[in-house]
């Protein structure tokens, strides 16, 4: 699914030390021997050494940071596998026992609704998983057709959808998020913009309080950025693990004693998106609030700045004006 990192820069590496240790050897016992009969090549000798030496030692330092960084990577790999075996193993358990039960035993019209109604939530689940990680292969290879697929995204809009999807996909009120935007654009590819946020709120939901409370601004800064914030209720990010969260497979805890699922690839695949479309993403507390907030900065401009229609201009700033400060619940969102 990801690529396969190149071995021939740490083999290369390898051999180059080994060479140049072997140089050095023999130069020394060379050396040696014409020291032995005079003197004169004393400092040039001491020199060259010292030099092969401090090659070799690079070289070394380099082999180890390469060795650790491997080690660290297989570790959320495990870790990965362990995520996706439970996330899948999960729902098919629970949807193999329910076929079981409607096979094998004579149930009421009621319990055979809710049967198929929680078949369906574990097929959704099974869905959303398999989309995350086609998605996290997808972010790394840039097509030259994707190009044509940039447009200008009313970013108030795709954050409203985002929101209201959200709530139903985790099943809580849809007063869990509320909004507080202005009209603006981001040039981007639609998908693209709507992964970057649809990650963002499902991990604010997931990892927020009881009951969770996620709040969105959004807003032009007036300099050809576009700010968003998202933030949530819950325990916070420590400070010394703020960046290494969006690295891919990075979830903090075990996955043995982990209560929250996930396959550490979001806000790896968040900050990719980010990355792409020439803007910046930044993690911060809420000061004596409890939660964590998402700061993300993308190219983009007030609406009306890139709208020719001035009446069309004016109904696109009085809907996001509407949806200021409201939950996220708009009839016919997806």
């Amino acid at each position: 699914m990801f690529p396969r990192r190149s071995l021939g820069w740490p083999i290369t590496l390898g051999v180059v030390m080994i060479v140049l240790l072997v140089m050095l050897i023999i130069g020394w016992v060379f050396a040696a021997a014409v020291a032995a009969q005079t003197a004169a090549y004393w400092w040039v000798i001491l020199v060259v050494g010292t030099t092969f030496l401090g090659i070799v030692l690079v070289g070394v330092v380099l082999y180890l940071l390469i060795s650790i960084k491997e080690i660290n990577l297989n570790q959320r790999q495990s870790n990965f596998i362990d995520s996706v075996t439970h996330e899948l193993k999960s729902p098919i358990a629970s949807m193999k026992l329910y076929l079981q039960t409607l096979t094998r035993r004579q149930v009421s019209e009621k319990q055979q609704a809710d049967f198929y109604r929680f078949m369906l939530d574990d097929l959704e689940r099974l869905d959303t998983l398999i989309n995350h990680m086609l998605d996290a292969a997808r972010v790394e290879h840039v097509n030259k057709d994707d190009e044509k697929e940039i447009v200008d995204v009313e970013l108030a809009r795709v954050l409203q959808e985002c929101a209201t999807a959200a709530c139903q996909r985790h099943s809580v009120p849809p007063e869990t998020i509320t909004l507080d935007v202005r009209p603006a654009i981001v040039r981007a590819r639609a998908i693209d913009v709507d992964m970057i946020f649809r990650n963002l709120l499902d991990n604010a939901i997931k990892y927020g309080g009881t009951p969770p409370q996620v709040q969105i601004e959004m807003w032009p800064d007036g300099r050809g950025r576009v700010i968003t914030r998202v933030a949530d209720n819950g325990a916070g990010i420590p400070l010394q693990l703020r960046r290494k969260i969006f690295g891919r497979f990075v979830r903090l805890g075990s996955e043995l004693t982990r209560a929250k699922t996930g396959t550490g690839l979001g806000l790896f695949i968040v900050r990719t998106l980010v990355k792409r479309l020439k803007g910046k993403i930044t993690v911060q507390g809420r000061g004596a609030r409890s939660g964590t907030v998402f700061e993300v900065e993308l190219p983009g401009d007030p609406f009306e700045v890139r709208t020719s229609d001035a009446s069309a201009t004016g109904a696109a700033a009085t809907g996001a004006a509407g949806m200021s400060q409201t939950p996220a619940s708009v009839p016919g969102a997806s």
